[in-house]
């Protein structure tokens, strides 16, 4: 136990970059948390961090060995979680993190489920365009969108979506409708600043060799599909996220044949928390929600 005591407080001068705020934290002295972390390094035969009269920041070897100790502490209070809650209700803080317009259209209902369901569960939902990590940012469930390599963490697959082109009515009375990828070269293409991941330059590549110039660069989805709305041009986006506009005949889906490569919605957690009362609730109600879904 004091050996986990010292990595925690080693965690907490990394967090918050001062032996005294750590130690206001764990109710220590600035000199005890000192010690510790110099007792650590010394132990380790590394130096973890550099310390100056204005600030203290972790070396590279002390931002591996963080990683790591985040993850281990996650493992072994996961199993102390286990082992008191059994096979108990879910009750306490679950914090879940998904992107930001699929959180909204797809999470946010399982929650809702999960809320109404267990009085003495709360929950915690950051919906974050960005790859969170679990063990550093206290994450107990992340929804991907994107092939995942393998890790240490466990995941479940549950469906699909695939990049898809739209334009709105308007906008295709106006200029036609391209009947390939090449055709794209001649309409208005909107494009996202911030798009990131695999396959990004599907379909876009030729326009992008193309030189012709963008009428409308944006930096954020939500923008993005309303200017397709408003009929400024095509939109790339996921299936997902143009799914009620063209519910309501606000878009159009194009280039029908294209087929885009399919990119899996996967749920990823540690797997020293899946048997955790609020994490299997979780997985439970999103296989009943998402499980084999193509969206």
């Amino acid at each position: 136990m004091d050996k986990l005591r010292t990595l925690k407080t080693f965690i907490h001068v990394a967090d918050h970059a001062s032996f005294a705020e750590a130690g206001r934290r764990l109710n220590l002295s600035p000199t005890a948390v000192s010690r510790a972390i110099a007792a650590l390094e010394a132990e380790l035969g590394v130096q973890l961090l550099r310390r100056t009269t204005r600030s203290v920041r972790l070396t590279d070897e002390g931002a591996a060995f963080l990683a790591r100790c985040r993850a281990g502490i996650a493992e072994i209070e996961g199993a102390f979680d286990t082992a008191r809650s059994g096979l108990s209700m879910p009750r306490g803080t679950l914090t879940v993190t998904a992107p930001v317009l699929f959180g909204q259209q797809h999470v946010l209902p399982i929650m809702v489920e999960l809320l109404q369901r267990h009085p003495d569960l709360q929950i915690k939902l950051l919906l974050l365009d960005r790859v969170v990590h679990l063990a550093e940012e206290g994450i107990d469930v992340a929804v991907r969108i994107a092939p995942l390599p393998d890790s240490s963490l466990h995941m479940l697959r549950l469906g699909e979506v695939q990049r898809v082109f739209s334009a709105s009515p308007a906008y295709l009375a106006a200029h036609g409708r391209p009947a390939s990828l090449a055709d794209l070269r001649e309409h208005d293409v909107i494009w996202i600043e911030d798009e990131a991941g695999p396959h990004r330059g599907w379909g876009l590549d030729t326009v992008r060799r193309s030189g012709r110039p963008a009428r409308l660069t944006v930096n954020n989805m939500r923008a993005a599909v309303s200017a397709a709305v408003a009929g400024l041009g095509v939109v790339r986006t996921l299936s997902y996220q143009i799914a009620d506009e063209v519910a309501a005949g606000r878009l159009e889906r194009l280039l029908a044949d294209e087929a885009s490569p399919a990119l899996p919605i996967s749920l990823l957690f540690q797997s020293g928390r899946k048997d955790h009362p609020n994490v299997r609730a979780f997985v439970n109600a999103a296989k009943h929600h998402l499980q084999g879904a193509s969206l």
